[in-house]
C-alpha cells in the first residue's frame, strides 16, 4: 500500500519538480514540499516547490530561472513589482527580496518601481535583504546579512554590508 502511495505521489508531482531543476538526491525535500503545498495547502499558490516556512507574494510577477527561489528556510519574497531571477541563482535561508515599497508621504500607497533583477550564477547568502529596483549582475555574491539598496550591474563581485558595497572583485 505504501509503495502505491509513493508511486502515485511521484506521478502527480514529477512534472513540477523536473521543471524546477530538482535533483534526485533531493527526493525527501520533494515529498515534504509536495505534502505541505498540495495536501496541507501551505504555499499552494506557488507553482514550484517552496519551504513551508517561506512566504511568497506576487508569484505571478516572479520570473525564475532553473532554480526554485523560496526553497530555503524562512525566505520572504515579495514579487508584486516584479522579480527576475537568472539561471543558477542560489537563495539561502532567511533571505528577503522585497520589490514593493511605500510612499514616504502617503504610507498607504505603494510606489511602482523597476523589477528586481538577479543575474545568472549569483548567490544570495543567509539573511541578506534585496530592496526594490535593484539589479545584480552575473556571478554576484551577496554576503550574509547584507542590505542591498542600490544596483550592482557589473557582476563578478562580492558585495557586503549595510548598505551593501563591493568588497571583492571575482576573477
Amino acid at each position: 500500500m505504501l509503495k502505491k502511495i509513493k508511486r502515485l505521489m511521484i506521478m502527480c508531482m514529477w512534472p513540477t519538480y523536473v521543471q524546477s531543476g530538482a535533483h534526485l538526491h533531493a527526493i525527501s525535500v520533494m515529498f515534504k514540499s509536495f505534502f505541505f503545498q498540495r495536501v496541507l495547502r501551505i504555499n499552494s499558490h506557488v507553482p514550484w516547490p517552496v519551504h513551508p516556512t517561506s512566504q511568497l507574494k506576487g508569484v505571478e510577477n516572479i520570473k525564475r530561472g532553473n532554480r526554485t527561489p523560496g526553497l530555503g528556510l524562512n525566505c520572504y519574497i515579495d514579487g508584486r513589482n516584479g522579480i527576475i531571477f537568472g539561471d543558477n541563482v542560489l537563495v539561502g535561508p532567511k533571505v528577503s527580496i522585497i520589490s514593493m515599497n511605500h510612499d514616504l508621504n502617503e504610507r498607504n500607497r505603494y510606489i511602482e518601481d523597476d523589477p528586481i533583477r538577479i543575474g545568472d550564477d549569483s548567490w544570495l547568502a543567509t539573511g541578506c535583504i534585496i530592496l526594490s529596483g535593484v539589479t545584480l549582475g552575473k556571478n554576484t555574491v551577496v554576503a550574509a546579512g547584507s542590505v542591498v539598496t542600490k544596483s550592482f550591474p557589473s557582476g563578478n563581485q562580492v558585495i557586503a554590508g549595510n548598505p551593501a558595497k563591493v568588497i571583492k572583485v571575482l576573477e
